[in-house]
């Protein structure tokens, strides 16, 4: 039995813009770190070969301390290491993968079409291809099926399954059903797909190891696995990434905002980046988003609360009085009803709540 990690899509040296500049120094830190993290896991648990599917660096020419810090790590794994470079990573005479001196347990392929590398003492055979610029149109698993020799073949590729356009190593199914692969590792896709069983060739993406952004939500890790004897695949997600993105979205109608927000949060946040979007109906003065953000900061390791709030309704009502709040009202209330889409009609409720902010005096912050 071989017990492998396949992961994929590590993007280091990613910006991280989104954070202010020292969270975003240090999460660029933590990124370099997972190789380490890594390692410590290969040897613990025992594994004999890692399979990384790409896009391990953000782009095709990073930091060289960064390649460097990489070998060094995949150089300490106690397993045989393979690397598919991807459509960021993409493989050519200037790249990390052929300026950094790669330790003797690390293969990289360099071409873009599939080659084998045997591993003798595992009765096994690797089949990989490396993009050799930031797209790669044609399927890079046209026409291949592996030799039935006895053998156990993987795949290792850097691409999508029936992707919308043909850019980023387009793969059919029916070419991975003909395969003949028993395990076919794939990277691009930064969402984990469960596994998928085409003819006898498993595949899977596990995602990236750690959410960069609000598009990247949840447990991020990577796959363990077993392959058989008989060529048989089993598969376990590992959890692996040390911060979380979430979005949470909290109905704050009839109740006291902070409350609400305080109520529907799960007991440990510290380490994860959460966005929390308030929704239903509040009062003129809103549902507070900036005192909340404020209040509760402390608990997340990063923190932004939106307002999604509309005015509640009996407010309108006051658009009848003979006032000056009750012509302003009556305005914005004819512009949303004319109003088309829900982003056209909360900008409206803003407008209404801070002008009658204005009209009172108050401050709605």
């Amino acid at each position: 039995m071989i017990r492998f990690l396949h992961g994929a899509d590590f993007h280091l040296d990613s910006a991280f813009g989104a954070l202010p500049p020292g969270q975003a120094a240090a999460r660029r830190r933590e990124s370099r770190e997972l190789a380490l993290r890594l390692a410590d896991y290969v040897n613990e648990h025992g594994v004999d070969l890692v399979l990384l599917a790409g896009d391990l660096f953000d782009s095709a020419s990073p930091f060289r301390e960064t390649g460097e810090q990489l070998a060094a790590a995949l150089g300490q794994k106690r397993a045989r290491v393979f690397i598919s470079p991807g459509n960021h990573d993409w493989y050519g005479p200037n790249s990390p993968w052929e300026t950094v001196n790669w330790p003797e347990n690390v293969y990289v392929f360099k071409e873009s079409t599939l080659t084998a590398v045997e591993v003798p003492e595992r009765n096994l055979v690797i089949h990989g291809a490396a993009f050799t610029g930031p797209e790669q149109p044609e399927s890079l698993l046209a026409g291949f099926t592996a030799p039935a020799d006895g053998k156990r073949h993987i795949g290792l590729l850097h691409g999508e399954l029936d992707g919308a356009e043909a850019r980023y190593g387009p793969i059919r199914r029916e070419e991975a059903a003909a395969s003949g692969l028993c395990y076919l590792a794939l990277g691009h896709v930064h969402k984990r797909t469960a596994p998928l069983t085409l003819g006898r060739t498993v595949c899977a993406w596990p995602g990236c190891p750690e959410g960069r952004g609000f598009d990247e939500l949840g447990e991020k890790g990577f796959y363990e696995g077993t392959i058989s004897d008989g060529g048989e695949v089993s598969l376990t997600f590992v959890p692996f990434a040390r911060h979380r993105y979430e979005i949470l979205e909290v109905d704050v109608t009839g109740k006291e905002p902070r409350a609400a927000v305080e109520a529907a949060l799960p007991p440990e946040t510290a380490g994860d980046l959460y966005r929390i979007l308030l929704t239903g109906e509040t009062g003129e003065g809103g549902a507070g988003a900036a005192a909340i953000q404020e209040a509760l900061a402390d608990r997340f390791y990063a923190l932004e609360v939106r307002d999604r709030t509309r005015m509640a309704e009996d407010l309108w009502q006051r658009a009848e009085e003979d006032s000056l709040r009750g012509l302003f009202l009556r305005e914005l209330r004819q512009r949303r009803k004319q109003a088309e889409t829900e982003a056209e009609r909360a900008e409206i409720d803003l407008a209404a709540r801070f002008g009658l902010a204005a009209l009172d005096h108050r401050d709605l912050g």
